[in-house]
């Protein structure tokens, strides 16, 4: 499918996609604060692929990932040129160096889909709290608000 935009119109557009602070990740961050898991960084430089979120202590470091600029299944459309597909493929490629890379650092790694993160937001949390666990964060109770 030809776009029907020129170059600098894409480019204007482009230019207006967050690459930080995307609305799944603002929402990850409030349900991981209500759960009491505090004490991450964002957008870690210390780590390979800058994480959206890194708990740097315990080497957890959490993506949240755009269902269509990585390339999920059911969010890619079949219709897409095959610029936009190498694209995707070259943010797939990107994305398992990076995985390679943190978990022969010693990171654990775990990949959350922008979808998953807005419908089921609390499955979210408990894989992030099973991965601190494991790592060996001791477990604190959810702040209450008064």
């Amino acid at each position: 499918m030809p776009d029907f935009l020129t170059p600098a119109e894409r480019s204007a557009r482009m230019a207006l996609v967050r690459g930080t602070s995307t609305k799944p990740e603002l929402a990850l961050r409030r349900h991981l604060q209500a759960a009491g898991l505090t004490g991450y960084r964002l957008n870690h430089r210390g780590a390979p692929g800058a994480p959206d979120i890194a708990y740097t202590r315990w080497k957890v470091a959490i993506f949240v990932d755009g269902a269509f600029w990585h390339g999920h299944p059911s969010r890619h459309p079949e219709r897409l040129s095959t610029s936009w597909r190498a694209k995707i493929r070259r943010n797939q490629q990107r994305d398992a160096e990076v995985n390679a890379l943190l978990d022969s650092s010693g990171w654990t790694v775990i990949r959350l889909w922008d979808f998953e993160v807005q419908r089921i937001p609390t499955e979210c949390v408990d894989r992030v709290t099973s991965a601190l666990a494991a790592a060996g964060r001791p477990l604190r109770h959810p702040r209450r608000r008064r």
